[in-house]
């Protein structure tokens, strides 16, 4: 059942429930910022940011302390409207919706259920956006029982989906986020036929993108195919305009020019995407995460 919501971020945080679409509300911030200036000549669009942000480690020399500082700074100069992130544990989490300003909120749940384990977080900047509802769902045999796992993963997957209001023009859109499992392809063809058979289940009568690091790459594995042959599109050859190709998946290493893409934008065919661009973002030598962030800009179809 999708929980429709008009929490705002003076609520705070909610305690996680025991039912299928457990979920923290909270509120979060970007301040803004000249960088991010340059985005508004696609006039009214959407921009969209997905990132693995990397759970919160203490090893060196990229612990959460030292990557949290670049993470801000990349936020606050890219001011998306919409982050779909994975791998942030609960209080890595909080600590970016202390980072940012109050005009941020954000909506998810751990994997196991309320604050455990990693988060499908989407952030949206409340002065654009509004959610009607949101639900949360695992990619298993039993989408509906909490922390299930029953297809060999080596990890618990889910999806966080929220349905959009855009307060300029009234219009409504999905945004679902994931993190497929990096253990088992049977696992992700599997996440990957559920997803798309949810897709077919809210119909096209609203827009939709979808976010996440499918552990997959691009143009190479049956997962995106089927995600392709779910209708939907891919920000990245569908935009008109695109930055620089990079492997999303760095591990901290020296980038790989034109590498893998395990990181989509996935997109409803109406979409238009006017850019999009692997941010490559860092700061004396720190990343604020082992992955790239992908973003898109776009106008709703």
């Amino acid at each position: 059942m999708p929980h429709r919501s008009r929490v705002t971020r003076r609520l705070g945080l909610k305690t996680a429930v025991a039912t299928a679409a457990a979920l923290p509300l909270s509120g979060t911030a970007l301040s803004g910022t000249p960088a991010a200036a340059a985005a508004n000549r696609f006039g009214r669009s959407l921009r969209i940011m997905s990132f693995n942000l990397r759970f919160a480690s203490t090893a060196e020399p990229n612990s959460w302390a030292a990557r949290r500082p670049v993470m801000r700074a990349l936020l606050r100069r890219e001011r998306p409207h919409v982050i779909g992130t994975q791998e942030g544990l609960y209080q890595q989490v909080r600590d970016i919706e202390a980072d940012l300003a109050p005009h941020y909120a954000w909506i998810g749940t751990g994997r196991a259920g309320g604050s455990r384990d990693e988060f499908m977080a989407v952030f949206y900047d409340t002065r654009r956006l509004a959610p009607v509802e949101y639900d949360h769902f695992w990619l298993s045999d039993t989408p509906d029982v909490i922390g299930s796992n029953t297809w060999g993963g080596g990890s618990v997957r889910m999806v966080t989906r929220v349905r959009f209001r855009d307060l300029r023009d009234g219009r409504e859109f999905h945004v679902l986020d994931t993190h497929l499992d990096n253990a088992s392809q049977n696992a992700r063809a599997r996440a990957a036929r559920l997803i798309a058979e949810r897709v077919a289940g809210l119909g096209r009568s609203l827009p939709l993108v979808v976010t996440g690091d499918f552990n997959a790459a691009a143009h190479k594995n049956p997962v995106y195919d089927t995600m392709l042959g779910a209708g939907l599109v891919d920000a990245w050859d569908a935009a008109a305009e695109r930055g620089a190709s990079y492997a999303t998946f760095h591990g901290y290493r020296p980038l790989v020019p034109d590498g893998d893409r395990i990181d989509w934008i996935l997109a409803s065919p109406g979409v238009s995407v006017h850019r999009a661009s692997v941010d490559t973002f860092s700061r004396d030598g720190q990343f604020p995460s082992d992955h790239l962030p992908v973003q898109a800009s776009l106008t709703l179809g």
